[in-house]
């Protein structure tokens, strides 16, 4: 390895001291780190690799291509939705009993979250329970070139580990090179008109090849059985906010999170009918164009096993187009383990989309 590279792995093996991470805002935005030399991705996929050299490799997913246009003349915007698993939550609170604790050390289960970031490459990255924004994801994500934005839950379960890393919350990240942030929203979500745990960011962006706005949003519903009614209030409050802030629609839109809500709850139907005109990308992947996948989290509990969807990527179907979309793990590759494993760092699945710009977004409105 050259000097590059192993300047990269210190950066890549290093954490910040506890009085650093705790020194937390309510959002940031291209701190110190933005001032480091970039980095080459292929160099930190490399040394990825090396650290996970005693882990099985990394599981196969393919694009499944769902354009019905001709091609558009310019590159299509990669969105990726994730939820990360916190650290403190996966090694202190959420009781994955087929998943063995060496499986979820962090200086591992970091660099095959990264790992997986960097074979897909989005140009805009969305993220929940993020709980190593300072130390990992901002200091290495803004040296590849992205803009970072972190906004942590108010009273984030993560506090109450041993040990913890500070709160846990969403996280936004989009390239430098081909967007410009023209708005930022923190939003803290609203049920019953109190304010509540849960966050949003919400980004209008514009497109430099192109030119045209539109807007990003990433969140995190609150999770739990009986909490429908709730996860339904903080859904008209973050599509009130979104309204607001993209004009009734005239800006094109894009949300991405972990809504903890199956199709049958009334927060899906609150998206699927909202005068946004949304729908959601991973339908798409159904045969009849109508069906969300039958799971996007896999886990077994101590109270057994959970299999849910549970996470969307939504989007302005008057103004976008769903170019592909990228196919989830199978049954067999997931193992009867289920998630997380050595194989996949979290319990939820990544989705990943490539969007494009309707030609006449007002004909279809």
């Amino acid at each position: 390895m050259g000097n590059s590279t192993s300047r990269l792995y210190s950066a890549l093996a290093k954490t910040l001291s506890g009085s650093a991470v705790s020194q937390h805002q309510d959002c940031l935005e291209q701190p110190d780190s933005a001032r480091l030399d970039p980095i080459d991705p292929k160099d930190l996929l490399e040394e990825c690799q090396i650290v996970l050299q005693k882990r099985p490799p990394r599981f196969q997913r393919d694009f499944v291509d769902l354009k019905k246009n001709a091609a558009s003349n310019h590159r299509p915007i990669r969105v990726m939705q994730w939820n990360i698993l916190a650290q403190a939550l996966g090694e202190g609170k959420d009781n994955f009993v087929q998943c063995p604790m060496e499986a979820l050390k962090w200086e591992e289960r970091k660099c095959l979250i990264l790992e997986e970031i960097l074979a897909y490459k989005p140009d805009i990255l969305c993220l929940q329970e993020v709980d190593h924004y300072f130390d990992t994801f901002e200091p290495l994500l803004s040296r590849l070139g992205y803009q970072c934005t972190f906004f942590p839950k108010p009273w984030s379960p993560c506090l109450d580990v041993e040990q913890n890393n500070g709160p846990d919350g969403c996280a936004l990240f989009f390239l430098k090179d081909r967007f410009e942030l023209i708005n930022s929203a923190n939003i803290r979500l609203t049920a019953m008109k109190l304010k509540t745990n849960q966050v949003a960011i919400a980004q209008t962006l514009k497109c430099n090849e192109t030119g045209r706005l539109f807007c990003i949003a990433v969140t995190h519903l609150k999770a739990r059985t009986g909490w429908e009614r709730f996860r339904s209030a903080q859904g008209c409050d973050l599509l009130q906010n979104l309204k607001s802030i993209t004009q009734g629609a005239k800006i094109p839109l894009i949300i991405c999170g972990d809504f903890n809500a199956e199709p049958t709850e009334e927060v899906y139907r609150e998206f699927s009918n909202s005068s946004l005109n949304l729908n959601s990308a991973y339908k798409l992947l159904s045969p009849d164009g109508q069906s969300e996948p039958p799971y996007t989290t896999w886990k077994i509990r101590p109270s057994g096993e959970c299999r849910h969807t549970l996470d969307y990527i939504w989007y302005s179907q008057h103004a976008l187009n769903v170019n592909s979309a990228l196919g989830l793990l199978t049954e067999e590759q997931i193992g009867p383990n289920r998630l997380p494993s050595f194989n996949y760092p979290s319990d939820h699945l990544s989705l990943v989309c490539d969007f494009s710009f309707n030609q006449d977004p007002d004909r279809l409105l």
